[in-house]
């Protein structure tokens, strides 16, 4: 099962998939490294499953113990099927004997190879560790970890091996080249060469301890079937997880609210079998459950499900995007065994039932989309050539065997599995209409009867619907010819706000949110002219909170799902003197560096206490809107204000609470902001360059001396973006400077920079900016790998 974890992907992150094998950049060797030492930059070393358990293990949360034979490992124990990969270029994909033929013998190849002696003598010295000294060797999973699977691109659903309850050194070497092996597995080949993918693609194994699962599940922070980011959908059984994914079992359904925590919507399914391991053996057996309570019993109690919720809370919020997350629960404990990003998410749009015919079977719904054929019941992938393109399959579950097959197939129903299953898992990756858990499915329909399959709503109905046209739950724009396509950037790409008649006009362009919206003209909106003093001491602090709340909403709506990154107030005290009742404003030499931001917040709390409020309010509906802390100073200022924060906002899952990195302290006082909860830190290259230089910005007389590429500047940013990666934190900018000059962009990106906040007017030009930068920077990567 999968999940995947961290703020905003640290700075550039290379797709594998793009990059033949043998161009990716050779690291110094290292065979094994301990999961608690790397994380999602570490994909191209232990790769996608290996870097995000290590992700997830880094933020604190419940993982099994273990470690990865990484990729440098495989390439030690790889050179005897360097002509064999060539061979395999040359094979039709359709060409099954074939594929079969140059498959095993790949696989032969690299399982009757001995390990290195250096290999070898690294894997063992953990597995030792991991068991300890002098004990009995742990039983442990060894699961394979491709560079190219858990990543948002791709879905290798369930095609690389995994093995329980391996038991010493040896087995666990064998089971090690078995994974290595199955990165050459007939369905692998067929996925990479269909999509003109690198035939080989780097591979690691993670080893972690056996935990013994009383109940599993898997858990989507967003819908993956209707696209709602409001919401979880867990799925959970008796025993081992295996039975979700290969739809054995109709699982127990869960739909929460993310914001109310409520479950909105439950189904207790029939749970015929359980998988579980012998106590005695160790190996893994099934039990039937027909005729014990279990069968119909919930998998979870209320306080499980309450570990649950909030561990897949933490963990989006953790990654800033929709994961799939597999847990286990062993003796009371949740144990999270995997995490990987929604690779079919798309926006919340409905679709209409269009056949209003005779309902034949329900199911649940778990690839949208609805469209009609002819019915072909098949109870195996060898029956391939009975299945006409077009035709509806309809089978009791599936297998990875069954990918090619599924191709073919205008629409998919088993009588078995949930959302988590196979069938589901591939027919959103191949964008058609899926009904899983139908129970009798293949009893009820018969072959060659026209039906028509609504994956959104989980019926099947007798019937065509008029057109014939499958509608699909998102239809993507059409490309218009001539036209010159966004580039797709890792580095995420922010917007500057301040007016919210700009928000929706704003948010139909290529940006991935807002990552300064700034308080200053909503606030004096709300105030209508009069000082927050004066405000508060009339009792309008209602109408002032209503006032801001509507702007802060217009926002929100226009840009959900994507994040708000909301600015509190930071006047300075000559900005505010003006409004009536301002004369209570001190007079300051130099207010830029004066009574503001987050010191003032403590000192006078009443106006920042509204704010919190008014953020509360929008957040019921709209929980993409998010906090940020401008000019943090000190710790013990930061302190206070995180009290009241909490004292205000300290019910709100999932928010995330940035400050603005503008005072040069920050890069000192990181680690205690991260540890009283910060998730991200925003770089104010305006203020900051102010304070490293000592330029008043506001000066004329001094105005040439005042350069955001000053090395002393761009040495602080370095350190900030650096230490924000090393803490877990997202880190962002929201200065000029990534707005007029591409050079500082691409530095940014090669420090790390998670995402540049710009303003709307340079939108399209920072956006190629950033992706020019990425593509030389992974020029130089293959240049570089090339040259060795």
């Amino acid at each position: 099962m999968p999940v995947h974890l961290t703020p905003t992907p640290p700075g550039p992150v290379v797709d594998p998939t793009t990059v033949p094998f043998s161009a990716q950049p050779e690291a110094p060797a290292s065979l094994v490294r301990w999961l608690k030492d790397i994380g999602r930059p570490d994909v191209d070393i232990a790769g996608g499953k290996g870097a995000n358990l290590g992700e997830l293990m880094r933020a604190g949360l419940p993982v099994p113990d273990g470690f990865v034979v990484t990729v440098d490992a495989y390439r030690r124990a790889r050179a005897p099927i360097d002509a064999l990969v060539s061979r395999a270029k040359a094979v039709d994909p359709e060409d099954t004997a074939a594929l079969q033929a140059i498959a095993s013998e790949i696989r032969r190849t690299i399982e009757s190879t001995p390990v290195p002696d250096d290999v070898r003598a690294a894997i063992a010295a953990a597995y030792v560790a991991l068991s300890g000294p002098g004990a009995a060797p742990v039983p442990v999973a060894v699961r394979s970890s491709a560079t190219a699977e858990d990543t948002a691109q791709h879905s290798f659903a369930g095609m690389f091996e995994s093995f329980l309850e391996v038991r010493g050194v040896d087995d666990l070497l064998n089971r090690v080249r078995a994974c290595w092996g199955s990165s050459f597995g007939t369905r692998v080949l067929y996925y990479r060469l269909q999509r003109e993918l690198p035939v080989e693609l780097p591979i690691a194994v993670v080893v972690q301890r056996m935990v013994v699962a009383d109940k599993s599940g898997i858990v989507f922070t967003a819908d993956p079937v209707s696209h709602d980011r409001a919401v979880l959908v867990i799925e959970a059984v008796w025993g081992l997880g295996e039975t979700v994914v290969g739809g054995q079992v109709n699982p127990d359904r869960y739909v929460v609210n993310k914001a109310s925590r409520a479950v909105v919507r439950k189904s207790i399914a029939r749970k015929d079998l359980l998988l579980q391991r012998d106590p005695v053996t160790g190996h893994t057996q099934p039990v039937d459950l027909r005729n014990d309570p279990r069968a119909t019993s919930e998998s979870l109690t209320s306080e499980e499900l309450d570990t649950v919720i909030d561990l897949s809370l933490r963990t989006e919020a953790h990654y800033h995007a929709p994961v799939d997350i597999e847990f286990a629960i062993e003796a009371g404990h949740v144990l999270l065994t995997q995490t990987r990003p929604i690779t079919t998410l798309g926006d919340a749009t409905p679709v209409a039932e269009r056949n209003t015919g005779k309902v034949l079977v329900r199911g649940v719904g778990a690839s949208p989309g609805q469209v009609s054929g002819r019915v072909r019941i098949l109870t195996s992938p060898t029956d391939a050539t009975a299945l006409r393109e077009g035709e509806v399959l309809v089978t009791r579950s599936t297998s990875p065997d069954w990918a090619p097959l599924m191709r073919r197939a205008a629409a998919i129903v088993t009588d078995a599995g949930g959302i988590t299953s196979h069938a589901a898992i591939v027919s959103r990756e191949l964008g058609i209409p899926c009904v899983v858990g139908t129970r009798d499915g293949t009893q009820v329909l018969q072959d060659g009867t026209v039906v028509t399959v609504n994956g959104n709503g989980g019926t099947v109905v007798a019937g065509a619907v008029s057109d014939m046209q499958a509608t699909p739950l998102a239809t993507a724009m059409p490309e218009v010819r001539g036209a010159a396509r966004a580039p797709v950037t890792a580095t995420r790409l922010y917007v500057n706000l301040a007016d919210p008649t700009l928000a929706e006009a704003t948010a139909a362009r290529d940006v991935d949110g807002v990552g300064l919206l700034r308080a200053e003209f909503m606030m004096l909106s709300a105030l209508e002219g009069t000082h927050p003093k004066r405000l508060i001491e009339s009792g309008r602090s209602d109408e002032f909170i209503a006032r801001m709340a509507d702007g802060l909403r217009t926002f929100a709506r226009a840009f959900h799902p994507r994040p708000v990154i909301y600015r509190a107030m930071d006047f300075r005290t000559n900005e505010v003197r003006g409004l009536a009742g301002g004369d209570v404003e001190p007079v300051e030499a130099n207010p830029m560096i004066g009574y503001r931001g987050c010191y003032r917040y403590g000192v006078e709390p009443d106006l920042f206490r509204l704010e919190l409020r008014a953020i509360a309010d929008v957040r019921r509906d709209h929980p993409n809107l998010h906090v940020m802390i401008p000019f943090v100073r000190t710790l013990s200022e930061f302190e206070k204000c995180k009290i009241i924060i909490d004292d205000v906002l300290g019910g709100e899952r999932g928010m995330e609470l940035w400050i603005m990195a503008e005072v040069p302290s920050v890069i000192h006082w990181l680690p205690a902001y991260a540890r009283l909860g910060i998730t991200g830190v925003s770089i104010g290259s305006n203020d900051l360059t102010q304070l490293v230089l000592g330029v008043d910005r506001d000066s004329a007389l001094v105005a040439p001396l005042f350069d955001e590429r000053d090395g002393a500047v761009l040495a602080a940013i370095r350190s900030i973006i650096r230490r924000a990666r090393s803490l877990g934190l997202t880190s962002s900018i929201c200065g000029q400077a990534p707005s007029t000059r591409p050079e500082y962009v691409e530095e940014l990106v090669r420090w790390g920079i998670d995402s540049v906040s710009v303003n709307p007017d340079v939108i399209d030009v920072t956006r190629r900016n950033l992706a020019a930068a990425e593509q030389r920077l992974l020029l130089e990567c293959a240049r570089q790998s090339g040259d060795t």
